[in-house]
């Protein structure tokens, strides 16, 4: 059995599969990563058989991922953060785009209104550490919405 040959032939339908139940692409990619993972340690599917095994464990994935208890109880980030103004959508998207480190401190600073001494216990590390990861993330924010022409007037907000 040639793993790569069936990925390579069959990712589109089980992603499509994976989408039409979850409506979302995010969570389509990761049923279907845990699809082809499962494949994997698969010891033998008969040959010919692959695709109906492969349609078979997406729709029990993407069912299962439905029914779970997390997918139950989120919502977007883009939905749970109230944002009346154009520029403020055009301002989270662009944080959205930072490093994980530096979008988890802006996130929780800004949009949250934790400390600086509160976001270092969350993420446990110093408060020096956070103070920086603002700094920086601030300076690459400013940049990138000076080149994506946003007006510097909201400037006090970094």
């Amino acid at each position: 059995m040639d793993v790569t040959a069936i990925f390579m032939e069959y990712k589109d339908s089980v992603f499509r599969l994976a989408l039409n139940y979850t409506r979302s692409i995010p969570d389509a990619e990761d049923i279907c990563q845990t699809v082809f993972l499962k494949l994997l340690r698969q010891p033998s599917i008969k040959p010919g058989c692959e695709k109906a095994w492969l349609m078979q464990v997406t729709a029990n994935e993407s069912r299962n991922f439905l029914r779970s208890f997390w997918r139950r109880n989120v919502e977007p980030l883009e939905d749970m953060i109230p944002l009346q103004e154009t520029k403020d959508r055009e301002l989270f998207k662009q944080v959205m785009q930072l490093k994980t480190g530096y979008r988890v401190v802006v996130y929780l600073y800004y949009y949250e209104g934790y400390s600086t001494e509160e976001i270092g216990k969350l993420l446990k590390i110093s408060k020096t550490a956070v103070t920086t990861r603002l700094q920086r993330a601030r300076q690459q924010l400013k940049k990138e919405l000076e080149e994506s022409g946003y007006e510097t007037a909201n400037e006090g907000a970094f």
